[in-house]
C-alpha cells in the first residue's frame, strides 16, 4: 500500500521545525490562561531570584522547576488538543487522558513551590532580620 505523505506534516528543515516550534508556544500561550499564570508566576520568582541575589546552580534549580512547570502545561494542551480532535463525545478514557495530564501540571507545580521555599525562605528571613 503507497501512502502518499502530506507536506504540510512534515518539516523541510531544522529552521523551519523551530519555526513551528515557536508557533506551538505561541499558540499556547494566546489560548491558555493557566500558562500564562504560571508565566506570571515564573516571572515572579525570576525577580524574587534576582532581588535575592541567588547562586548560579540556585538559578539553575529554579529555571529548571519553571521550565517544567511550562512544559508540563504546554504537553497538557497538546494532549488536550490531540484527545479533542479523536472525539467530540464524551468518553471515560478521554477523560482520563486530559486529568491523567492535568495532574503532571499539578505536580510539577507543586515541585516548583517546595522549589522555591528551599531557595527563598531562609534568604526572606534573613531580610527581616
Amino acid at each position: 500500500m503507497d501512502k502518499k505523505k502530506d507536506s504540510r506534516l512534515y518539516n523541510k528543515n531544522f529552521f523551519e521545525a523551530w519555526k513551528n516550534a515557536f508557533s506551538g508556544i505561541v499558540y499556547a500561550f494566546k489560548t491558555q490562561r493557566n500558562l500564562r499564570i504560571q508565566l506570571i508566576a515564573g516571572i515572579i520568582v525570576v525577580i524574587l531570584g534576582i532581588v535575592l541575589k541567588i547562586s548560579s546552580s540556585e538559578w539553575a534549580i529554579l529555571s529548571l522547576a519553571v521550565f517544567l512547570v511550562l512544559g508540563s502545561e504546554m504537553m497538557n494542551t497538546a494532549l488536550e488538543t490531540a484527545v479533542d480532535l479523536t472525539t467530540e463525545e464524551y468518553h471515560i478514557k478521554a477523560k482520563l487522558a486530559k486529568d491523567t495530564a492535568a495532574g503532571a501540571v499539578v505536580l510539577a507545580s507543586i515541585n516548583a513551590v517546595v522549589v522555591s521555599y528551599f531557595l527563598f525562605a531562609d534568604k526572606i528571613i534573613q531580610m527581616f532580620k
